[in-house]
């Protein structure tokens, strides 16, 4: 699924998006565990991949309010 798709659902559609992706990697990893020539690492990135983009998109959603920086710091 790329950005532009991601940019189209809600945020409740893309928190279980990024729930399902989860548990895709927590799947691939328990396979790995047992027999590690059955998953691919491959499978592993684009999953891992899937799940940052999922939420960068989530981020932007929020806003960049509370990312900005601190007023209330005294410099130096």
């Amino acid at each position: 699924m790329n950005a532009a798709e991601l940019r189209g659902k809600s945020e409740k559609e893309l928190r279980d998006e990024l729930l399902a992706l989860r548990r895709e990697q927590f799947n691939l990893r328990m396979q790995k565990g047992v027999n590690p020539d059955a998953v691919r690492n491959d499978q592993i990135s684009r999953v891992r991949r899937s799940i940052a983009r999922v939420k960068t998109i989530l981020n932007e959603s929020r806003g960049s309010d509370s990312r900005g920086p601190k007023t209330d710091e005294k410099e130096s």
